[in-house]
Parts: C-alpha cells; structure tokens; sequence
C-alpha cells in the first residue's frame, strides 16, 4: 500500500497546554486506523487536525499527503493514481505531489481541493437539514458540488441505497433515529467520492444493536468507495473488527500501536478497572420510605400501580441502586422522591441535619427544606450550548460570586468529578462540543454538585454509553462521593453499571421491591427475560 498520509512530530497547544504531543503516524492508502483513547486524550483533536478545515494558532510538526496531481487541471487522487490519465479533464496525467497542511495556511488552494475529498462523521453533530426530507438532503449536497438537478435524483438514490436508507427516502430528517441520522450523513459525505474518511465516534451514542448497524454500513462504504478511515471508538470490538492497524492515545500521546486485536485489548485493561473504595463508613439512615404507591386510573386497563407499596431506606454517604426494566416503577419511585410526582399514599421522609422532614407536605417549611439540598441528574441533561464550561458550572448555582471565588469553586468540583487540575483549568473556557462525551457527563454532575446537594438522585446515567465513558461516569460517582460525602440514588436498567458503583440495590418488578441488599445478591435474582430486555433497552 502507498504511504497517504504522514504525521511527523505534531504538537498542538490551546493556552499552553499540549493536547497533542509529537505524535507520528502513518497512514497507507486503503488503509483503516483505529484510535483509542480515553475522553479527552486528544483523538478529536488529531481528526480534526487530519482534516485541515480548521487552523491553529501553537501548531509544529507536519500532516503531509501524498497524493497524484493532474498536471493539466490540478484535479487530485490518491498516490496509487500516479501516472495514470486524469478521468476529470481527460487531458493531463496525475503525477506526485505533497500537501502539509501544517505549513499550508487554511486558505491554500491546494489544502482546500485535498479538504473537499476529505468526508468526517461527527459522534453528535448530525450535518442536515433537518427540516427537509432524506432525499432533499442528499440531492442537495449532489447539487452543491454541481451535479444537474435531472442526475441529482438517481445519483442520490443510489447513495442512499448503499447505505440502506432507501426505505425512509421521504421521512423528514429531524424524525429520524440517531442511527439512521449518521447514515444519512455518510451519504451526504459520499458525494464528494472522499478519498479519506474520518468517523470520529460515530456510533459513540447509540445502542449496541443500531452501532452495528452503522459499522456494517461505514464498512461497506469504504470498500465500495476504495477510501481510506481513520475511526475512533470506545467500542473495541469496533477497531478490532474495522481496522487494519490501531493506536492508543494517552493524554496526547501514542502509547502504543499495532494489531488492532492486541491494542485494543491493551486498551481495555487500561481503563476497564475501577477501584471502588471499600473503606467508607455509611451513616445513619438519610431517607425513609414506607408503603409507598402511586396508582393511575386508565380508561383501557383500569388501575394500574406505577408503584406498589414500597418500602427502603437510603443511608447517609451510601451509593443505592434502583434496578428492574422499563415499566417496573423505579423512575415514578425516584420522581416521588424528588417531590415531583405526588404519591397516592404512604411516607417519605428525608432528614435534613438532626431533623426529618415529611415529604408529602408541600411548602418551603416542609419539603422546601429538603428539596433545595436535593439534585437530579438526567439521561437527557441539559447543559447551555452557547454557554463556557465556566459559565454552565457557575450560572447553575443561581447567585454571583465573585470571579475568583467561582472559578476556584468551579475547579474543586471539577476535580471531584474526575478531572485532574491541570484538565479542570484547561476547560473552563471551552464551549460543550470541544469537549467529549464522558468529559460533558462529568460537567453536568459537577454543575448539580455546585449546588452542594447531599442527596443526587441519576436517572438512567449511563443510558447508551460505550463501556470506556461508562468506567468513567463510574469513577465520578464514586470520586465524588468519597470528596464530598453525597448520597446517590442511581436509577438504572445497566445491572454491570449498578454492581460496580452501589453499595445496595433495590430490584423492582410490577411496581414492587422484591429483593433489597448487596447488588452481588440482589441482580442473580433478575429473570431471564428481565436480562434480556435489560440488554436490549
């Protein structure tokens, strides 16, 4: 294979922190890399750096390609094209040439012609109009880079037919699922006929199930379309599967490179371990919870119990588990808890320093008191787009504190969900989609954790995480408690998630408690089909 691209010696620096630091790679034409790292080791970075739209202000080394230029029209291909006839113009030959993007300035032509073949898949940023259909979106695209309206049309079936998206030709395409979104995109990237594509955890939010799909499809694509890849992904049977060769990037660095079977496994032993403090003395019981139910009236079943007279105990500094599959009651349980459903009957009562507080008595001077120490994490949660780290995590407090005071604030909370104080310091002004996945998870804990909550109830925290993000939710929830001496509540259908970060679990099924103690004892009671359609949801 025909050496496509070489990185000598790159180093790219924001405020003075090297986040990519002499790395050297090569990528052969035909070729797919796979990159692991944990969140925030530098792999976007380098992808983007790879794809040379952006440019950087501390940036040493070289991103050379060497690729097959057409004398006559400048039209360019991969290198194995050398000496043979340019099909754009059909009068020139192609002969070497070398582009480094790292020398070139961002407005070079030569740097913008090798960017147009360049396709990137993104892990959240879904380039497409959302408001038109499938097949607009992909025509249009075909337009833009000057195909007729009259070919537009088969051209775009044809490229949605590859990526086996013909059956929603006419769904609009902010309906579509997560995984039908990405192929979409990989059609729209396909026009161009890309010579490199970089898939920059592609599948990083979706299920298992939909991920595959999504792989099956991308690696189609790069053999039909002769491209090179360069992937990343938490997924290491991903790189195992896709890639020819693989490298670990660890805080910048390349750590390791090779088979992508032993890399990735490598990787895995890397970051797969959590050490769960076993020294932590729990206190005296925090919540009280006695023959609670909560029971809805439907026209077409009649009664049903949400929750069926339900009775725990959470105690003070203890991580508690609400375990079971959709439907058995564990998120109704813990709405009730944070007051924003009502009961139908029963207690609950927290206590807030030597005093209990009943929960079904609303107004300030009853659940008031408890609620402004509670605080609940979301699967979905909200962080300001348009918003600096520093301005989520301060803003979400709801007071001014003075600049110094906040920012020193901000980096002791950052530091307890996980993050080193050299990383705290080198986020604060970045805005959410600089940063990654587990690294956004980690803000959003430390925005409620600004709050000083003693009790933080997380509803379905790991949702569809890859295993790396979710090792490190894992070690925030237990760093966290282990700095500050918070409660958890942790609502969860991730029955591997909920043995390595509870101290007690609760297994609920039709509404009901049928088993409460050690997560070892309590999940080797799931049914079958409970673990079944755990895996699946």
């Amino acid at each position: 294979m025909s050496l496509f691209v070489e990185v000598k010696d790159l180093t790219i620096a924001y405020g003075g922190t090297k986040v990519l630091k002499n790395i050297n790679l090569n990528i052969n034409e035909g070729e797919v890399v796979g990159i692991l790292g944990r969140s925030g080791s530098g792999k976007t970075v380098l992808m983007h750096a790879l794809r040379g739209a952006e440019e950087y202000e501390d940036i040493s080394g070289s991103i050379i390609y060497h690729l097959a230029r057409c004398g006559n029209c400048g039209h360019i291909e991969p290198p194995s094209m050398n000496g043979k006839g340019c099909s754009h113009c059909g009068k020139g030959t192609l002969e070497p040439f070398e582009a480094d993007f790292v020398s070139l300035g961002i407005h070079n032509k030569d740097r913008r012609n090798i960017g147009k073949r360049v396709a990137i898949m993104l892990q959240r940023t879904f380039a497409l109009y959302g408001d038109d259909r499938v097949i607009t979106n992909v025509v249009n695209s075909l337009i833009e880079i000057g195909h007729s309206s009259s070919n537009a049309m088969d051209r775009a079936m044809e490229l949605l037919e590859q990526v086996r998206m013909s059956h929603r030709i006419m769904h609009v395409a902010r309906d579509l699922s997560g995984g039908e979104k990405q192929r979409v995109v990989l059609a729209r990237q396909l026009v161009r006929d890309p010579m490199l594509l970089l898939a920059d955890e592609p599948t990083g939010t979706l299920d298992p199930r939909t991920a595959d799909i999504v792989h099956d499809v991308i690696a189609k694509a790069i053999k039909d379309f002769n491209m090179t890849m360069v992937i990343t992904s938490h997924w290491s049977e991903v790189i195992k599967d896709l890639a020819d060769k693989a490298i670990i990037l660890e805080e910048g660095e390349i750590v390791n490179e090779g088979d992508p079977t032993e890399v990735a496994e490598e990787f895995m032993k890397l970051v797969s371990h959590v050490e769960k403090n076993c020294d932590v003395v729990l206190g005296d019981p925090l919540i009280k919870v006695k023959n609670l139910t909560k029971k809805y009236i439907s026209v077409s079943r009649g009664v049903i119990y949400a929750v069926d007279d339900v009775s725990f105990d959470v105690k003070e500094g203890e991580i508690f588990g609400l375990a079971g599959t959709s439907g058995a009651g564990k998120t109704t349980t813990s709405e009730i808890l944070m007051a924003n459903v009502q009961p139908t009957k029963g207690d609950i009562h927290v206590r807030v320093g030597d005093e209990w507080v009943d929960m079904t008595v609303p107004g300030p001077d009853n659940r008031g008191r408890a609620t402004k120490y509670m605080g609940i994490l979301h699967q979905e949660y909200g962080l300001y787009p348009h918003r600096t780290i520093i301005d989520n995590l301060t803003e979400s407090i709801g007071i001014d504190l003075p600049y110094e005071l906040a920012t020193g604030k901000a980096i002791k909370t950052l530091i307890t969900t996980g993050f080193s104080e050299s990383k705290a310091n080198s986020i604060l002004g970045k805005m959410m989609d600089e940063i990654s996945e587990g690294e956004r998870h980690r803000v959003a804990l430390a925005q409620i954790l600004m709050k000083e909550p003693s009790i933080i109830v997380m509803d379905e925290p790991t949702g569809t995480m890859d295993p790396i993000t979710k090792v490190e939710v894992t070690r925030s929830i237990l760093k966290a408690r282990d700095e500050m001496g918070d409660t958890f509540i942790i609502v969860s259908h991730d029955m591997d998630f909920l043995l390595e970060v509870c101290d007690r679990v609760a297994l609920m099924r039709n509404g009901k408690i049928v088993a409460v103690g050690e997560p070892e004892k309590v999940i080797v009671q799931l049914t079958e089909e409970e673990r079944i359609q755990a895996a699946q949801e």
